[in-house]
């Protein structure tokens, strides 16, 4: 150990293990911050708000939150109330055909949010023209479930005798 401090100086050791420690430490407090912000409510209440809001100014979308194997529930007794095993599936059975018997796309705008552990609950209300040119103003309550920063499963409530005209006409 003498012949080894002598030729590395005395205090390398002390210098390389307070060294170890501070990137150990520093890569443990960011490791932290991010999973914080991933198990954060807040986090997941404002990323959900940041979809709606891209939703309605054109640049995004809320559903690019959804996991590509979201479970998705429209309760009511609606032609389309039921469980949507995918992403995929949601917008091929619902949004594509809801979005062609409309003139002027879905402007959501929130009322309110809450957030109960890894559920972000929104309420909205949704503006857009039918073919007919008549309104289509729907409210909905959106119960959205996280894993991570993906969407998991969702139930959403609205009306669906106005949702289920869109269809029918």
């Amino acid at each position: 150990m003498k012949t080894k401090d002598k030729l590395l100086g005395k205090d390398f050791s002390f210098k390389l293990t307070t060294a170890c420690l501070m990137v150990m430490l520093l890569f443990c407090a960011q490791n932290s911050v991010a999973q914080t912000n991933n198990n954060n409510p807040a986090h997941r209440k404002q990323l959900v708000l940041d979809g709606f809001k891209k939703w309605a100014d054109g640049t995004g979308s809320v559903f690019d939150l959804l996991d590509d194997n979201v479970v998705w529930t429209i309760s009511g007794s609606a032609p389309l109330s039921k469980t949507y095993h995918s992403k995929k599936q949601l917008i091929d059975e619902v949004l594509a055909p809801l979005n062609e018997r409309l003139s002027k796309k879905i402007v959501p705008s929130v009322r309110s949010t809450y957030v109960d552990g890894n559920t972000v609950i929104v309420i909205w209300d949704g503006s857009a023209s039918r073919l007919d040119g008549s309104p289509y103003n729907v409210s909905y309550a959106w119960f959205m479930t996280f894993t991570g920063e993906k969407v998991v499963r969702v139930t959403a409530f609205l009306d669906t005798i106005d949702f289920k005209e869109v269809f029918e006409k």
